[in-house]
């Protein structure tokens, strides 16, 4: 083990198939309107987590909910959890204002997240 930390999970996406249905939900749910209101993508800032909306599963293709890990070296994690048996999905990328998001499957095909912010 390389003993690169996590900061945690603060990060969850939700792909969804009616943003506007879904966006009241989930305004319901956590008590606050989103703060990223776009019609590609609704988030949510709550309790120090981030919780977005993305619809149709965005051009990952997402078909369930993934839970990004905040790291503070993406390229590192990533070749850690390559070297454990992780298979890269989609590898590091800038999604905007540095922050950069890349994603795994585990032995079983779970998809992992991680976010490392600049």
């Amino acid at each position: 083990m390389t003993g690169s930390s996590t900061q945690g999970i603060k990060t969850v996406l939700h792909p969804v198939s009616d943003l506007a249905a879904a966006k009241e939900v989930y305004t319901a749910l956590l008590g606050v309107p989103p703060q990223a209101d776009e019609p590609y993508y609704v988030g949510f800032d709550v309790a120090g987590q981030h919780i977005g909306l993305v619809p149709g599963g965005g051009p990952q293709g997402m078909t369930s909910p993934v839970a990004y890990w905040h790291v503070p070296d993406i390229e590192a994690k990533l070749a850690e959890l390559t070297a454990a048996g992780a298979t890269v999905k989609e590898p590091a990328r800038d999604v905007g204002g540095g922050r950069l998001v890349a994603t795994v499957t585990d032995p079983d095909g779970n998809v992992l997240g991680l976010l490392q912010d600049q």
